[in-house]
């Protein structure tokens, strides 16, 4: 995927892209219905599909109130990129740009330095100055010759429910994993950079990658099953969150810590994606170091012990449908 920086020169060979306006926070199912419908238009067209997004959520700025992200900038250009979009555009949300009428944004910025012949808008989707862009601007603004316009006529729902980033954060941080993954069309995940921490985990004889969140939701304190993506495979890993309260010093914040079994790269610095499968325990103060590493022992025993009857299985079903064939 081609990402264009602050400068907003996007190569030739973007062409004249359609493209599409938001944060993008989860890239969740309702997202994911503008990415696809920006896929098919840019395909009728015979072009390519543009993401044009912000460094951070406007919410920020324009509400005056710190609003927690699902996933930071570089897990959504991730997630987009999976999405199949073909290039993405991150705005600086400065108060240039966050004081910027609408129909210059479309003039300068879309149509201008990005060389946009259309405009796709989410359903219910706003822009520019006080929000004061919409469709029906678009609309207007299509007639006058400068641009054309789509528009996502209907809502994503899951269970009667509107999808929204701000229902899927309540249900990440409660710990509804299920009831996010519907709303997301994908298992919950964060992605994290690994940083140093205090090496506990490699004294008990299980070595963890710590993770940096960068500002993104995770779910509650626990342990879990999960996977990490290692080169763009997937692995299966313990993760826990917490505070170490097993040991005398344990930490102010909930630290996010991923054991990989049988990995002995080094890991420090690199972006890791981490999505959970399901909660394995709580987390509770153990008597001694000694009793703690048993525990990890057995958490790991269980997650490799599923894997391999979930591999198991998927071979089967794949035999089977072979012969069904």
């Amino acid at each position: 995927m081609i990402r264009i920086a602050g400068n907003l020169k996007p190569p030739r060979s973007l062409g004249r892209p359609v493209a599409t306006i938001g944060a993008f926070d989860g890239v969740h199912k309702g997202h994911q219905r503008v990415l696809a419908e920006l896929r098919r238009w840019a395909g009728r067209l015979g072009t390519r599909s543009l993401v044009v997004t912000f460094d951070r959520n406007p919410k920020s700025l324009t509400r005056g109130e710190r609003v927690p992200c699902i996933t930071s900038l570089e897990h959504r250009l991730v997630l987009l990129e999976r999405a199949g979009i073909d290039a993405a555009a991150v705005l600086r949300f400065d108060r240039r740009l966050r004081t910027m009428s609408a129909r210059d944004f479309v003039v300068k910025i879309l149509c201008g330095k990005l060389r946009a012949r259309g405009v796709l808008l989410g359903f219910n989707g706003r822009f520019g100055r006080n929000a004061e862009g919409d469709f029906a601007l678009l609309r207007q603004m299509e007639k006058d010759g400068v641009c054309e316009a789509r528009g996502c006529e209907r809502p994503v729902r899951v269970e009667g429910e509107l999808v929204s980033s701000s229902a899927i954060r309540a249900a990440v941080e409660a710990g509804e994993l299920r009831c996010a993954e519907r709303m997301l069309g994908r298992r919950v995940s964060v992605l994290g950079t690994v940083v140093h921490g205090r090496g506990v985990g490699r004294t008990l004889g299980f070595p963890t990658a710590n993770l940096d969140l960068h500002q993104e939701v995770k779910p509650p304190s626990a342990v879990y099953a999960t996977e990490v993506c290692i080169a763009g495979r997937w692995m299966a890993s313990v993760t826990s969150i917490g505070h170490r309260p097993t040991f005398s010093h344990p930490t102010r914040e909930p630290v996010v810590e991923v054991l990989i079994p049988g990995l002995r790269r080094n890991l420090y610095g690199r972006d890791l994606e981490v999505r959970f499968i399901r909660r394995l325990r709580e987390q509770i103060r153990f008597g001694s170091p000694e009793e703690l590493a048993a525990q990890i022992a057995r958490d790991v025993e269980e997650v490799m012990r599923r894997q391999q009857a979930a591999a198991g299985e998927k071979k089967r079903r794949g035999q089977q449908w072979v012969v069904s064939r």
